[in-house]
């Protein structure tokens, strides 16, 4: 039997921060992680570069049912205070766009970062360990773990979502909270490439490799980003966007041409090219390959003065808000985030502490807190470990 003070169960983003911050603060921490290495999800992150915050984080930028939870803890600590520590370690970045930040080099930089300010710190952390049960006593919990049992006054669960289930991720941190009698509301994949099926299909699989910058609206958000034809269905960032909003059955409408009033220029172009032909335009705004298949997929292409008015609004109706109803998502195996998870309402907005059981916290993606893609949900795991951390 061991004791502790504080004991923080997933090392990922959450609880590296978590860790490393209570230990600063002179808390005994010790923090577990099931798998072999820590920060799995930190090191396979922007496409390996980990885009690490967001300069423009704000509340707006995260789904909750319970929207006004996350406020607390991104006010008190902010991506200014993480990129504070990410040049006191001297790791190179740079904004790709949108206030995203990336590092220079690789991913490893933010995850050995992390672990010297653990190690610095003096965290005990302890990979392979998997944690079989958890009991309550008078002082706190008695964990039973695969190095014996550990009794602690704190426990902290930052065991993250469902997505990537082949980097280890799993409903553990669902079943604990249910164990102490929390609500966990239904989960189910977000930021995910969409699947598609018949004709879509085809010119998703023809198109699969081309990429366009469009409007991407669903259920009353929208989004501005490049998607992505593949040969399973829809990518790109608007698409990983706009999924987080998506429920089976809904259509996407996609606006093709967002910087213009698709009608107001066919009809320009119809008055000042009457024998141009319609693949020919818009060669000149997409792909000459794509402009071919959505001439002959959707339209007959033919000299823009043989269109009648009603043929042109046609036209531009498709091209400005073309509906599509995906036939699923790619599911938690490619999902950047979970949506839903421990209802916050049964979770303090200032410490992470549980409502229904003292001395239990719940950090990072195991919350029912969804940032949008961008480094948003980075920013929520920095915050929401900061917080716990100052209570613990």
């Amino acid at each position: 039997m061991r004791s502790t003070d504080v004991v923080i169960i997933g090392a990922g983003a959450a609880g590296l921060m978590c860790a490393l911050t209570a230990a600063a603060r002179g808390r005994q921490v010790l923090l577990v992680d099931h798998a072999n290495k820590a920060g799995k999800k930190i090191l396979m992150s922007g496409g390996g570069r980990c885009n690490f915050t967001n300069m423009w984080t704000d509340p707006a930028n995260f789904a909750s049912q319970n929207p006004h939870f996350c406020k607390s803890a991104l006010a008190r600590y902010t991506p200014w205070d993480f990129i504070a520590m990410v040049d006191e370690h001297g790791v190179p970045y740079h904004e790709k766009k949108l206030g995203q930040l990336f590092c220079d080099n690789k991913s490893k930089d933010i995850l050995k970062m992390l672990l010297e300010e653990c190690e610095l710190a003096g965290v005990d952390l302890r990979l392979d360990t998997a944690v079989r049960q958890i009991e309550k006593t008078e002082a706190g919990y008695l964990l039973s773990t695969d190095i014996g049992h550990v009794a602690t006054l704190a426990l902290v669960i930052a065991t993250g979502g469902l997505s990537v289930p082949t980097l280890g991720a799993t409903g553990f941190g669902y079943e604990i909270a249910r164990q102490f009698g929390h609500n966990v509301l239904s989960t189910r994949a977000g930021l995910v490439p969409f699947t598609s099926s018949g004709q879509l299909k085809e010119l998703c699989t023809e198109l699969s490799g081309t990429s366009v910058d469009c409007v991407v609206s669903c259920n009353g958000e929208s989004f501005r980003e490049n998607i992505l034809f593949t040969h399973r269905g829809l990518s790109g960032p608007a698409i990983l966007q706009i999924s987080s909003f998506w429920h089976p059955g809904d259509a996407v409408e996609i606006n093709l041409l967002p910087d213009r009033n698709a009608l107001e220029w066919l009809q320009s172009q119809q008055a000042a090219r009457p024998n141009s032909e319609l693949k020919t335009l818009l060669g000149e705004v997409f792909t000459k390959k794509m402009a071919a298949l959505l001439a002959e997929h959707w339209f007959v292409s033919k000299p823009m003065k043989q269109y009648t008015p009603a043929e042109l609004r046609n036209i531009a109706d498709t091209l400005g808000a073309w509906q599509v109803v995906p036939a699923g998502t790619e599911g938690y195996r490619t999902a950047e985030v979970t949506l839903g998870g421990v209802d916050t309402r049964e979770v303090s907005s200032k410490t992470m502490e549980s409502l229904k059981s003292r001395g239990l916290y719940f950090i990072g993606e195991v919350l029912d807190v969804s940032g949008h893609l961008g480094g948003f949900n980075f920013q929520w795991a920095w915050a929401s470990g900061y917080a716990a951390a100052q209570f613990v």
